[in-house]
């Protein structure tokens, strides 16, 4: 079976992407899941998938669930709409949009199809990450290990230093010869 290879870029940093591939056969609630755990976002929220042409305009909305909403086009729901059914080109777009009321946004590009599956990856899968995740509750910081080894690599409280990350150097006039620096030239000499 054939599997496609989707592009899903963060729209506020599109250095900041994850390629999901998912069979055709499998349907939009599983790409809806296979995004948030791409971007280690977490699924409380409500989202949709938006057709999309070139310029990225939104066409027929593919729903997580049932909302009654007045639309234009009868929307289609993602656990019964499968991938297949919505791409009608090779190079398809998608908006999806998660958690109205931070409005989430991601632009989902077809970038390839396999001919083929690989039988080592459960499916769908993100297959490349680039980029920080944006936080979905706030800032990311440095996490775990790295931020342990930062703080050993940078660690102000060594042989030298005071509490407050001085050192035992004195004032800036002395680091600087001990009359201020005057002999540097006068202000208008520096002037360059």
């Amino acid at each position: 079976m054939p599997v496609l290879k989707f592009r899903v870029y963060w729209e506020e940093d599109e250095s900041v992407y994850r390629d999901i591939a998912i069979k055709p056969n499998q349907t939009f609630l599983l790409f809806h899941q296979a995004i948030l755990q791409a971007f280690e976002f977490d699924s409380k929220h409500k989202a949709t998938f938006f057709r999309s042409n070139d310029n990225w305009q939104r066409g027929r909305e593919i729903i997580l669930e049932a909302d009654n909403q007045p639309r234009k086009a009868e929307p289609l729901l993602m656990a019964d709409t499968m991938i297949a059914a919505a791409v009608k080109d090779p190079n398809q777009k998608f908006i999806y949009l998660y958690d109205f009321a931070k409005n989430w946004s991601f632009l989902v590009e077809l970038i390839g199809v396999s001919k083929d599956e690989n039988s080592k990856i459960t499916y769908p899968a993100c297959v490349r990450k680039e980029g920080l995740a944006p936080s979905q509750y706030g800032t990311k910081g440095l996490v775990g290990d790295k931020l342990v080894e930062m703080e050993e690599k940078y660690d102000l409280n060594k042989e030298g230093m005071d509490a407050d990350g001085f050192g035992e150097e004195g004032e800036e006039s002395d680091a600087l010869g001990g009359d201020g620096g005057e002999e540097f030239g006068s202000e208008e000499e520096n002037n360059f």
